[in-house]
């Protein structure tokens, strides 16, 4: 039916099939929230419009950004928006319908929610056009994205409280270090643009050296978790196979062998944050 062609094309236009790496992240901090707050249908319903409405935002106003970019480069040529089933006015009309649901649905979460919509939306917004004048943007993005789970426990404390913050510093160097990994298939289109990628600018070499770096911080900020929440042991079996996956991943993706970008990317990366689900819910309920 056309309505679910449109759907599965807007779906693509936002890669709504990457909410996986982030959304576990979100669901697992209302999980540690819910020890010490009761977590209502309500909130968590407007939890996850506020996630949904936040990452619309954010991609559609990326694609709307870089266009240009787009449209030269192989690999994003064949995106909705380049092609045309997605007209540029559509991704404008996406983006403020989308950012309009992200404050309302803030605003029915509180006020600190509220205070924090708008600075949240400005980090996502202007992540799309750091590329162009510092490598330090994988970090903004995912300073951008690791804001989620401490915005999920302000949602339901009302307030911000320090032991949620390893689980955003995890979601942050998580992202970040696997941007730099997804960044590394476009080096020569970056260079040619005069785009600053970690990879354009240090080389391949160097970028999965950075990236190694931020996830072992990340397996670090996981840990870390374990003792803010005093989660059970079963937790540190899932952080095992999540420390296992991080090996795997960065095995398979070599300066000399980029092919399996997309494989480290996606399945290893979506099994990590699903993994990390499981090991707050069963460290959580298992104690």
């Amino acid at each position: 039916m056309m309505w679910i062609d449109k759907v599965h094309t807007y779906g693509r236009l936002i890669k709504f099939s990457h909410t996986v790496f982030a959304l576990p992240f979100a669901l697992a901090a209302v999980l540690l929230a819910n020890r010490y707050y009761p977590v209502s249908l309500r909130t968590f319903t407007l939890i996850m419009v506020a996630m949904a409405s936040a990452r619309s935002a954010a991609m559609g106003f990326n694609r709307f950004a870089d266009y240009r970019y787009d449209r030269l480069n192989p690999r994003t040529a064949n995106r909705p928006h380049v092609t045309g089933h997605v007209d540029l006015l559509s991704v404008f009309i996406l983006v403020s319908l989308s950012a309009a649901v992200f404050i309302m649905s803030a605003a029915l979460l509180g006020r600190l929610c509220l205070i924090m919509s708008a600075p949240v939306l400005a980090v996502l917004f202007f992540y799309s056009f750091t590329k162009r004048f510092t490598c330090l943007c994988h970090l903004v993005l995912g300073f951008g994205i690791g804001l989620a789970p401490a915005g999920a426990w302000v949602a339901v404390s009302g307030q911000l409280e320090w032991r949620i913050l390893p689980l955003s510093f995890a979601l942050m160097t998580y992202i970040a270090g696997f941007d730099i990994l997804y960044s590394c298939q476009d080096i020569e289109f970056d260079r040619d643009q005069d785009l600053f990628s970690l990879p354009a600018c240090q080389g391949a070499p160097k970028a999965l050296f950075f990236s190694t770096g931020l996830h072992t911080l990340t397996f670090v900020f996981l840990l870390l978790v374990y003792f803010a929440f005093d989660l059970g042991r079963i937790y540190l079996l899932f952080l095992l196979l999540i420390g296992v996956l991080i090996f795997a991943e960065h095995k398979l993706v070599r300066p000399d062998c980029l092919d399996k970008v997309n494989i480290a990317f996606f399945h290893v990366n979506s099994a990590i944050s699903i993994l990390l689900f499981l090991g707050v819910l069963a460290g959580t309920w298992l104690m």
